[in-house]
């Protein structure tokens, strides 16, 4: 028996602002992503080449030799973007119950990727789309940023271990920069205080995902590899916005 895969409710990047308001979340198109960004979408595809020079995580708390990762961390104030010396990522046990409460050291992301023209773009945009959010005019935010691959060399790969979750910060945005030989890793948002949710199934390299993170709890289910046998890989970029700090200061 196999699964819908439903499609993304695409938007127009004009009328991100009033879903995030409205809704709590927001898809671009890759095309929409473009737009927003101001960007040709071959720089955005530029920076994938970076996926393939993942070290392994090896806090998975399940087990798994599934998740590949980097990590750097910003502070973005308007159009001043500055990286702040590397430290490990944090989460308190109430927005991540498997791994919460540790110190998590992840590689660092690679400083060519960081000092990309696109890459400073897009972490702007970002800012600009959290300060309109909260309604408020531009003000400092603390960024994460996280480059995942998740492969079926196993058998499975889990996007989220940790099930349905939010990371507590303010805005969460999650880019499909590239997916290979697998099924599954559907994308979920749920209403946070509610019961309307929705489903869809991210397919094309640089479609992008904006949460509130205070209004709506999201996953990815597993990915399987299309052919038994076969390796396959979903590759993702999560970039996190929170305003007063990083969590764990």
């Amino acid at each position: 028996m196999t699964t819908a895969a439903f499609a993304p409710p695409f938007i127009e990047p004009g009328e991100l602002p009033a879903a995030l308001r409205e809704q709590g979340y927001a898809v671009l198109s890759p095309q929409g992503v473009s737009e927003w960004l101001g960007v040709p979408l071959a720089q955005l595809e530029a920076l994938h080449a970076d996926w393939n020079d993942l070290p392994p995580d090896e806090y998975l708390k399940d087990g798994g030799r599934y998740r590949t990762r980097r990590h750097a961390c910003f502070t973005v104030d308007g159009e001043s973007i500055a990286q702040v010396p590397h430290r490990a990522h944090w989460q308190p046990v109430e927005y991540n119950a498997l791994h919460g409460g540790m110190q998590r050291w992840f590689a660092p992301m690679h400083e060519a990727t960081v000092a990309q023209p696109v890459w400073q773009r897009l972490l702007q945009r970002l800012g600009e789309a959290a300060s309109g959010m909260r309604g408020t005019k531009a003000q400092p935010w603390f960024v994460e940023a996280h480059q995942f691959r998740i492969d079926t060399a196993g058998g499975i790969g889990r996007p989220t271990p940790e099930g349905a979750h939010r990371d507590g910060v303010d805005l969460v945005a999650v880019a499909l920069v590239g997916r290979s030989g697998v099924k599954g890793g559907e994308t979920r948002v749920f209403e946070a205080n509610g019961r309307r949710g929705e489903r869809f199934t991210m397919t094309e390299p640089w479609t992008l995902l904006l949460l509130d993170d205070a209004r709506v709890i999201h996953e990815s289910t597993p990915i399987q590899p299309l052919e038994e046998g076969t390796a396959g890989w979903r590759d993702t970029l999560v970039v996190t916005c929170r305003a007063q700090g990083f969590q764990g200061d």
